[in-house]
């Protein structure tokens, strides 16, 4: 499946904008952009991620919404 017809792990729906990297389920590894900030002001934000846009979509919402500073890694393609 190419990555423009992928949706979002979670609700189904959206067009993903970031990959965990290191999901606990590897079912859930894509998420669109309003499933991921659920996630981060759920207190469970993506710790090792790949962005899929080509911007820096996920890193804004973490710097939007997270309040918890801890250590969250970008990972090249």
């Amino acid at each position: 499946m190419g990555a423009h017809s992928r949706k979002c792990d979670w609700c189904g729906s959206g067009t993903p904008i970031v990959r965990d990297m290191e999901p606990v389920n590897v079912r859930y590894q894509y998420w669109c952009v309003e499933c991921a900030r659920a996630l981060i002001i759920k207190g469970d934000p993506i710790e090792t991620y790949r962005e899929l846009e080509g911007e820096p979509i996920y890193g804004r919402l973490l710097e939007e919404h997270c309040t918890l500073k801890r250590f969250y890694s970008f990972v090249a393609a």
